[in-house]
């Protein structure tokens, strides 16, 4: 079922309505790795992503899929084939993807220089 909600609020809600889509620990390090990697098949997809559960890559692809960030093809063949990638409503949020991987790296290394500094 689709998120439908009212973001005709007050200040913030653009904010809001961006970081409902991509709420959870895994969906922005799925769009990180489909705007990164293009499309993928699923078992590519969850080799990337270390330690989740097929179950919820699933849960969250399909997510993904319902609010328009990620398009999904299935192959008519045996054994199934189905790949993942970037919609282009989801390659719009690509300086998004950027920006918090920038801001993670410098984070990162922040907090190493930190441990170093103690």
């Amino acid at each position: 079922m689709a998120k439908s909600r009212d973001y005709l609020c007050a200040e913030g809600c653009p904010v809001e309505a961006t970081l409902d889509l991509m709420d959870g620990k895994w969906k922005g390090v799925i769009l990180y790795h489909l705007k990164r990697d293009g499309t993928l098949r699923f078992n590519e997809l969850a080799r990337r992503l270390t330690g989740i559960t097929q179950r919820m890559l699933t849960k969250q692809l399909r997510e993904l899929e319902e609010v328009g960030l990620v398009d999904r093809q299935v192959y008519a063949q045996v054994p199934p084939k189905v790949e993942y990638s970037l919609s282009e409503e989801g390659r719009s949020l690509a300086p998004v993807i950027d920006a918090l991987a920038t801001w993670g790296e410098g984070r990162i290394a922040r907090l190493a220089a930190r441990r170093e500094a103690a």
